[in-house]
């Protein structure tokens, strides 16, 4: 077995089409199987299908999609807690490690581009979070809030500022943490631009043109509406959980809580909600297409999974001879 695990990265903006194309490759009935080559697991890149209790909001895969293709780090942790980056590389690294020694290929699939960037290049050398400023960070935002963080931001790490989303506040706080201990703008501590050493990476891109993407978007959208994401985010409410944990952050859940304040909303505000959904998914997308075009060595695929599946033979056969 090589000591180079071989790690393949498919990432794509929400409603792309990955979980379709990862099916007709990987699933049960699979072009990969007909071929007899080794079988696959997903690592997830997904910040918010991590998350227990967001299931229709985050298109998070199925159980009957599981037994064809099995997942890893999809439902780690609870709502509360943080999901860093550094969180999910660790995991991510050990998980393809254990998958490439059983014979298995890892496949690490998602969204999330700033996780996968620092799985691909490696962490950056920023300072360790330290518990104690942690916590009068977490205590001034929860006083003061969020304006008040980024204003401070604003006047000592303008480009941070100008970069981190306004409903991210767990890059906010951590930008004020790294600004704070060292004096210094989060971009001193920028990761590497080239793949890091450990492992081979083979890193594809899913593109659609974006009028298309942008009727999926909507129609992704009204699926998971008709499917029970306004109760979803009422039983979600009845368990205690608040807008600002974060998994209430997330894109599906947040527009509940901006526009139906009262947990209950009317018919009116169901629309209002479905189409700031819809809103915030197509700029998302438009960001998260932003991002992939940095990743190093990225190749750009349509959703055809026979010729995705051409390219993932010659890499495997090619280079993996440890598989």
């Amino acid at each position: 077995m090589r000591s180079d695990p071989l790690a393949i990265v498919l990432v794509g903006p929400t409603a792309s089409g990955k979980t379709a194309l990862l099916d007709a490759l990987f699933g049960e009935a699979s072009i990969w199987k007909g071929l007899g080559l080794p079988s696959a697991e997903v690592v997830s890149a997904d910040s918010m299908q991590a998350y227990r209790g967001l299931d229709i909001g985050t298109a998070k895969p199925d159980a009957s999609f599981l037994s064809r293709l099995p997942h890893r780090l999809i439902d780690i942790k609870d709502i509360t807690e943080q999901y860093t980056v550094g969180d999910f590389v660790h995991l991510a690294d050990s998980s393809c490690a254990e998958l490439w020694a059983e014979g298995k290929l890892p496949i690490v699939a998602g969204g999330t581009g700033f996780y996968v960037k620092n799985f691909i290049c490696g962490l950056p050398s920023a300072p360790a979070a330290d518990p104690g400023l942690r916590a009068s960070v977490a205590a001034e935002l929860s006083e003061k809030g969020a304006v008040a963080l980024r204003a401070e931001l604003k006047a000592a790490d303008p480009v941070s500022a100008a970069r981190i989303h306004p409903n991210d506040l767990y890059r906010l706080t951590r930008a004020i943490e790294i600004v704070r201990s060292t004096g210094r703008p989060m971009a001193d501590f920028a990761p590497a631009l080239s793949q890091r050493p450990g492992f081979r990476f083979a890193v594809f891109g899913l593109t659609r043109p974006r009028e298309e993407l942008n009727a999926r978007i909507d129609s992704r959208v009204d699926a998971m509406m008709r499917s029970g994401l306004p109760g979803e985010v009422a039983a979600l409410r009845e368990a205690g959980h608040v807008s600002k944990e974060p998994g209430m952050q997330a894109i599906g859940y947040r527009e509940f809580f901006e526009l139906a304040p009262s947990g209950e909303p009317t018919e009116p505000e169901l629309d209002a909600i479905a189409l700031a959904i819809k809103q915030d998914t197509r700029q998302y997308a438009k960001r998260q297409m932003t991002f992939f075009k940095n990743l190093p060595g990225i190749e750009w695929i349509g959703p055809d999974p026979s010729l995705f599946a051409s390219r993932l033979v010659a890499i495997v056969q090619g280079g993996a001879s440890g598989l």
